[in-house]
């Protein structure tokens, strides 16, 4: 599973654009999310996989060039390849019906629709603040600058608009065919056929998966069309049957499907960092199932009723997830702050301490942060600050709320 996701390769010594494609190859999707304690989740999987680089080389590569990839919905709000926007015509679709009923917001809302439409036909790609700047005030009461936001988010879920990069983190949003190729939008793909593709992508990506896996992660939500899909690569031969040990529910194993590219290394020989938003942790059912790993984020949990923390990450060691660690980047401050940092079943404490230690100072030097505080919150702390000391790096402590 770790090899399929890329863990079992080296670290290059200097991280290219053709390294970030070779990830994204391997990912198939990037998870966005707003959340920037530490850092924006689309950010961490590469530093995972690569190493420390320059996060504006993803900016240039992924976020703001539209040539190779795009956003959509490919499991939630996610990066994929703009090749890939003819596989989701099924999901846009399936919004174009719903949104054409009666009652629907968009049908409620046909003439901001056919404003933003116009707008972006006359104008090209247009941040939202651009249609406030031009709003038809004077046109009667029907204008809702909140309202036109919306309107492009519709159209973009319906397939009509496309997102043309970001600025910051702001989007710009156009017409698909301004920025999507007009061969793959005059190649959509029927469904089953997408279908079949994604799953067969998802198992590559997996390297074993049950069902389940391999239904969330496109977040296709339909296991029979999984199952069907599942049956048509057996009888290809690009999936294998396979039951794993302890994959078991009501005492009988959990059915299992093994990619034939898959390999099994001889070992992991890495640590990393994990965003709560990375494909080897986002399926929760299946990060317990692999990891004995019980996780959740809390960053809607009321501060003085969490477990673990405001975003704690997984810290993977070789092929175990070991501990858990809520990390803050202080950017006023230059210092990474660990909030908080916890041992999972796996860990073996003395010697994974250290390699903790180890992708705290790589990740406090990939964010430009130049000290590091621990603070005394979770069972694991203390070894990590000690820890951290023993590789020469001036540890500061702080009190967490919470202890």
């Amino acid at each position: 599973m770790l090899a399929a996701q890329g863990f079992s390769r080296r670290m290059p010594a200097a991280v290219a654009p053709r390294h970030l494609h070779r990830t994204m190859d391997r990912l198939g999707v990037l998870q966005i999310d707003s959340v920037n304690v530490f850092a924006r989740s689309h950010y961490m999987p590469m530093f995972s996989r690569l190493g420390s680089y320059d996060p504006a080389l993803l900016d240039r590569t992924v976020v703001s060039r539209t040539t190779h990839y795009v956003e959509y919905l490919a499991h939630e709000a996610a990066f994929m390849p703009v090749e890939d926007w003819s596989l989701w015509d099924f999901r846009m679709q399936a919004w174009r019906r719903r949104e054409a009923e009666p009652g629907s917001w968009m049908h409620a809302n046909a003439r901001t629709l056919d404003w933003v439409r116009a707008q972006l036909r006359e104008r090209g790609p247009l941040r939202p603040v651009d249609l406030r700047d031009d709003a038809p005030r004077s046109r009667g009461p029907w204008w809702d600058w909140d309202t036109a936001k919306s309107a492009l988010e519709h159209l973009w879920r319906c397939g009509e608009v496309a997102i043309a990069g970001r600025a910051g983190f702001e989007r710009q949003y156009g017409l698909a065919e301004q920025i999507v190729p007009a061969d793959v939008l005059a190649s959509p793909v029927p469904e089953p056929e997408a279908v079949r593709e994604l799953v067969r992508r998802a198992a590559r990506s997996s390297g074993v998966a049950t069902i389940a896996d391999l239904n969330d992660y496109y977040r296709l939500r339909n296991q029979s069309a999984v199952r069907t899909a599942v049956g048509d690569l057996v009888d290809a031969g690009e999936l294998e049957p396979v039951t794993v040990r302890g994959w078991e529910r009501a005492g009988r194993p959990v059915p299992a499907w093994r990619h034939r590219d898959a390999v099994l290394p001889r070992r992991i020989p890495r640590a990393a960092l994990l965003t709560p938003f990375d494909p080897v942790v986002w399926f929760r059912d299946r990060a317990l199932r692999a990891f004995d790993l019980d996780y959740r984020i809390e960053i809607y949990v009321p501060a003085d009723r969490r477990r673990y923390g405001y975003y704690s990450l997984p810290v993977l060691v070789e092929d175990r997830i070991v501990a858990r660690v809520d990390l803050k980047a202080d950017r006023a401050a230059s210092v990474l702050r660990v909030q908080s940092a916890w041992w999972e079943p796996h860990a073996r404490r003395q010697t994974d301490a250290d390699r903790i230690a180890e992708e705290i100072i790589r990740a406090a030097a990939w964010q430009g942060l130049e000290r590091i505080s621990v603070s005394g919150w979770g069972d694991a702390a203390d070894a990590i600050a000690s820890a951290l000391s023993g590789h020469d790096t001036a540890v500061e402590r702080h009190v967490h709320p919470r202890e």
